[in-house]
C-alpha cells in the first residue's frame, strides 16, 4: 500500500507561488476539505470522491496549497511511496 510521504510526516513540502514566487504553506488533503469525516474511510474510497480522477492509478496524493501573499490555492500532487 503505497502512502503520501507529506501526509506521514516522512518529509515536509517546500514550493513556491507560481503567481508571487511567496513559499506556499501546505494546507493539507484536498479530501480533508470535502468530507468532514472522510479521514475514517480508507485512503482508496477517499480518492474515488476527490475530483482527480488519476491519483488512485498514479499512486498521488492532492494537496492544497496557500500563498498567504496573494491570497491564492494551488493543488499539487504529491508520489506517494
Amino acid at each position: 500500500m503505497a502512502m503520501c510521504p507529506i501526509c506521514n510526516a516522512f518529509r515536509e513540502l517546500e514550493m513556491n507561488c507560481s503567481t508571487c514566487n511567496a513559499q506556499l504553506e501546505d494546507m493539507g488533503k484536498v479530501s480533508d476539505y470535502l468530507d468532514p469525516y472522510g479521514h475514517y474511510n480508507d485512503v482508496d474510497t477517499v480518492k474515488m470522491g476527490d475530483g482527480y480522477m488519476h491519483t488512485i492509478e498514479e499512486q498521488t496524493c492532492p494537496h492544497l496549497m496557500y500563498c498567504k501573499n496573494c491570497d491564492r490555492n494551488e493543488v499539487t500532487f504529491i508520489q506517494e511511496v
